[in-house]
């Protein structure tokens, strides 16, 4: 079972209204998904604080609630019609909805065998056969309430209620597919957050167990495994439950220890400043599985930041620093030896965002932000204050989280949205600090995420 708790002020991007006292109430969650979309299409309204206290089962419904953002009722079609002027038809549901479907989606679309190749759900009509310009000659509803389409090529399509329902080019529907398909919603969290934990074994082992953790990973950022072996191998076959590991120059797993002439300041026993991991590459790994195997004699603790939660304080409290960072372009580099021999060089935004203006992910590591600065000369200083702006938010200590790990934990945290470093600490006489670490990308994650997803509900 997923346990942890958020606390304090922290707030999310988007968040499940609360009842307005210090616990959510009870309900199902289809209703409360369905409330939190409501919440969703209502532009300008503010997210909801979250709660001072909730119980790790409200955490854990929580986290299993982003997964059914839209409901599971059937739909069923009450009637349609062509407008031929407009190029769409427009599906009327028994709910007393409208939905309209532009005519050359619709033929983009046809899920008949010489269209669709149904094994796998891929697309067979080629886009230099598709008129863009077509129109209909009949649309009708069937006996067993599906959507009939002939077309003027006397081709035929026939659409489930149901499918047609979920792609609805409303923005409302959108926004719910959306959600459901890449979770984009997240929860805030500062130093009062109580990490939320799972067992290890159980991860491996139960597909509702392995979900809830992926689910909590995606919208908390963070999740510790207890109970894992202290032995290596265990990041490996935690990654196996997913897909399969991220190779980089380091290897498929890596070693953290104490080691003569590291080639990576990890590898020393010094204080590591909180960070990113390998933003010296263009598409740095997205997630990332650290596992205690032996742990120091003193000293050694770890920290982490939610960078996501950061930003938007420096937006807040410093626009112009905000910009400067969204926009700069500074280089990473790293080089050496391991897996391999390698020189890399990249340049990023220290905080990316998408079209809409969100932070999708934070590129930052003191240690690999290379002499390289490819700025005007004018803009140096001002890129140097913002920086400077962000790094001391994301080391205030109400936004820190400090923990020790201990032989058989495993932390798994998003690696473009935390920010983790590690205090000094000195190894025990009779053997070094060791932790073994290992990369995945997201989009595995979130492949196995809908597999389990699907799985666990059919199950249900």
């Amino acid at each position: 079972m997923l346990a942890g708790v958020e606390e304090g002020s922290a707030h999310p991007l988007v968040i499940f209204p609360g009842t307005g006292g210090g616990k959510l109430k009870e309900r199902s969650t289809s209703a409360m998904a369905c409330q939190a979309l409501r919440a969703c299409r209502r532009p300008g309204r503010a997210a909801s604080p979250l709660p001072s206290c909730l119980t790790s089962m409200q955490l854990r419904g929580q986290q299993t609630l982003g997964s059914a953002s839209l409901p599971l009722a059937q739909h069923s079609v009450r009637n349609v019609q062509a407008l031929d002027e407009k190029r769409m038809m427009e599906v009327e549901w028994e709910d007393g909805g409208h939905s309209l479907y532009p005519f050359t989606w619709l033929r983009d679309n046809c899920q008949c065998p010489l269209c669709t190749l149904d094994s796998a759900q891929a697309r067979n009509l080629l886009m230099s056969d598709l008129d863009i310009h077509t129109g209909v000659d009949v649309v009708e509803v069937t006996n067993d309430n599906k959507v009939s389409i002939a077309w003027p090529d006397q081709h035929t399509s026939v659409f489930d209620a149901e499918w047609l329902k979920k792609r609805c080019f409303s923005a409302a529907a959108r926004q719910a597919l959306k959600e459901e398909l890449f979770l984009n919603e997240r929860y805030y969290w500062d130093s009062k957050l109580r990490v939320p934990t799972a067992d290890y074994q159980e991860v491996l082992c139960d597909d509702k167990a392995a979900l809830d953790w992926l689910l909590a990973l995606r919208r908390v950022g963070v999740v510790h495994l207890k109970g894992a072996p202290a032995e290596q191998g265990v990041v490996a076959r935690l990654a196996e439950r997913i897909g399969y590991l991220r190779l980089t120059f380091y290897g498929h797993t890596w070693q953290v220890q104490d080691k003569h002439m590291a080639n990576n300041v990890a590898y020393t026993s010094g204080k590591l400043s909180p960070h990113t991991d390998y933003p010296a590459l263009h598409f740095a790994p997205g997630v990332q599985l650290l596992h205690c195997i032996s742990d120091a004699e003193e000293g050694g603790e770890s920290e982490m930041v939610d960078g996501f939660h950061m930003a938007e304080l420096l937006q807040r409290e410093d626009p112009e620093a905000f910009g400067t960072l969204t926009s700069a372009h500074v280089d990473f580099t790293d080089m050496g030896i391991d897996y391999c021999e390698f020189m890399l060089q990249a340049k990023k935004c220290i905080i990316e965002v998408d079209a809409a203006g969100r932070v999708v992910r934070i590129n930052y590591n003191n240690a690999t932000r290379d002499s390289v600065l490819d700025l005007p000369v004018h803009q140096v200083q001002p890129f140097y204050r913002a920086l400077r702006a962000y790094v001391d938010i994301i080391n205030r200590g109400e936004n820190m989280v400090t923990y020790k790990m201990i032989p058989g934990d495993v932390l798994t945290f998003d690696n473009w949205r935390l920010l983790h470093g590690r205090r000094t600490y000195r190894s025990r006489p009779d053997r070094s600090r060791h932790l073994e670490g290992a990369y995945m990308d997201w989009d595995e994650v979130m492949s196995r995420l809908r597999i389990l997803r699907s799985s666990v509900r059919g199950n249900s």
